[in-house]
């Protein structure tokens, strides 16, 4: 049969379409079911691809390549004139690159025979060897798909602000603050997580009035606390984002001269702000509407999530799920390693994803980037370690290139040595977190990292010499 297939994903992000090509490499006859519409066309890689990981590091670089030019040249005697942005060429490269990526996803489909339905995925029946899966199609009509796998990775959506509606015009979500035609003079941030201090900065460099108000007491409680604190520092003193923490918002009120924002501060104060545009980014939710899930069975756990167990099976034969539909981080590098690790899986392999050592970044200037424990969960958790790190502002490479902010840190076991954390704040720490990741897969003790030859000059040595200072013999300082 044409629609009988041996796997079915619903979704094309991260998570879903490396599912779908890994189990399409396996094998297997692979379709991919994606409801995504860029510019009333299909278009795959969901919101990291489209309105997420990837416009938003396009429009960091152009706010940086501004402030920089501003800012940074004239040291390096390079003067500039008369600089402007102009924000719509900055938006098309941001939709070029988008347009590129989109069309490489289609492309990989195309390359390993994954077949391609547009439009929204749902359960209809369980059959003899299966499932029924139906298709709402974009252009009105429906299919019918047969599948003996079915892997759901249907992604996430901003969480709503009680009282904020979204308009992506006043009031926008991630996608409203990511297409903005020009730069607003005041800019609200609801929420100093990934999304809230990266658009905040980009907007910041590029001219706005930048406010954030976050509803935790702590700034980045999810980052060790040493790295948080040097970033609350860094953004507010450098970058100068006016942040906020302990805010409870109470009303929010858009209309012709902007957006009204009434909120209590820590100390209970009440407060009044208006901006031209608010973003707000107070995390996200698993998208489980439309599957049918309560009517073939699906589990759900408390907080909306497909539940799964270890190996991202749900409790029905032959489904799975994977991504941000599922526990664990929402980012896209987690979705695709269990994509992955889910189509090995169906064909009997061990897929291997290991939460312990998934990375997190955060891309503002300077990046933050951490794996492992934090110092604060040793502590709480009653774990015996040592800890050392070093600056970079004590690098040559990161003198030459202008950004000697932060520094890198090491955790590891009193006893054995073995890292159990590493966390950084500095310039391209994004690339240089895979080290520590790598480190912590293969079981790595600090000395191991500490006693391998890194290039001169290279930021990498940061890491190394952070990796020396755990047992106090750094060179550099």
């Amino acid at each position: 049969m044409a629609n009988q297939f041996d796997v079915v994903v619903i979704g094309g992000g991260p998570g879903g379409y490396v599912a779908a090509i890994r189990a399409a490499q396996l094998g297997f006859k692979v379709a991919c079911i994606d409801a995504w519409v860029r510019n009333g066309k299909p278009s795959l890689g969901g919101t990291c691809v489209n309105v997420g990981c990837i416009p938003s590091k396009a429009l960091l670089q152009s706010s940086e390549n501004y402030h920089a030019a501003g800012h940074e040249f004239a040291k390096h005697g390079i003067g500039i004139q008369g600089l402007t942005i102009d924000v719509a060429a900055m938006q098309k490269r941001k939709d070029g690159i988008v347009d590129q990526l989109t069309a490489g996803v289609q492309y990989l489909f195309k390359k390993n025979k994954v077949t391609q339905f547009h439009g929204l995925g749902s359960f209809s029946a369980r059959i003899e060897g299966g499932w029924q899966i139906k298709v709402a199609c974009h252009d009105g009509g429906a299919e019918e798909v047969m599948a003996t796998n079915v892997i759901v990775a249907t992604g996430s959506v901003p969480r709503q602000l009680p009282g904020a509606t979204i308009d992506n015009k006043l009031v926008c979500d991630n996608e409203g603050a990511l297409a903005m035609a020009a730069v607003p003079a005041r800019l609200g941030v609801v929420g100093a997580g990934v999304i809230g201090l990266e658009l905040g900065s980009v907007w910041k460099r590029l001219g706005s009035a930048v406010t954030v108000l976050e509803a935790l007491p702590e700034f980045l409680g999810a980052a060790d606390e040493q790295i948080a604190k040097e970033a609350r520092k860094i953004f507010t003193r450098d970058t100068g984002l006016d942040i906020q923490t302990g805010v409870n918002i109470t009303k929010v009120a858009a209309g012709k001269k902007g957006v009204a924002v009434d909120y209590t501060d820590a100390a209970g104060k009440a407060q009044s702000a208006t901006f031209d545009r608010l973003i707000v980014a107070i995390g996200r939710v698993p998208t489980t509407a439309g599957l049918n899930a309560e009517g073939v069975g699906l589990a759900l756990d408390a907080r909306g999530f497909v539940a799964v167990d270890g190996d991202c099976r749900t409790n029905l034969p032959g489904v799975w799920a994977v991504g941000d539909v599922v526990r664990g981080p929402m980012l896209a590098h987690k979705a695709e390693e269990e994509g992955a690790a889910v189509a090995e899986r169906i064909a009997g392999q061990h897929g291997h994803v290991d939460f312990n050592t998934v990375p997190w970044v955060i891309y503002t200037s300077p990046e933050i980037a951490w794996v492992g424990k934090t110092e604060q969960a040793l502590k709480a958790e009653g774990v015996a370690y040592r800890a050392g790190s070093f600056p970079f502002s004590a690098n040559g490479r990161a003198k030459a290139l202008g950004d000697q902010r932060g520094l890198v840190k090491f955790l590891a076991d009193a006893a054995t040595d073995r890292i159990l954390g590493v966390h950084m704040i500095g310039p391209l720490v994004s690339e240089l977190i895979a080290e520590a990741a790598v480190a912590m897969e293969f079981g790595a003790a600090a000395e191991d990292i500490a006693r391998i030859c890194h290039a001169h000059p290279s930021l990498s040595e940061v890491v190394h010499e952070a990796a020396m200072a755990v047992e106090k013999r750094s060179i550099h300082i």
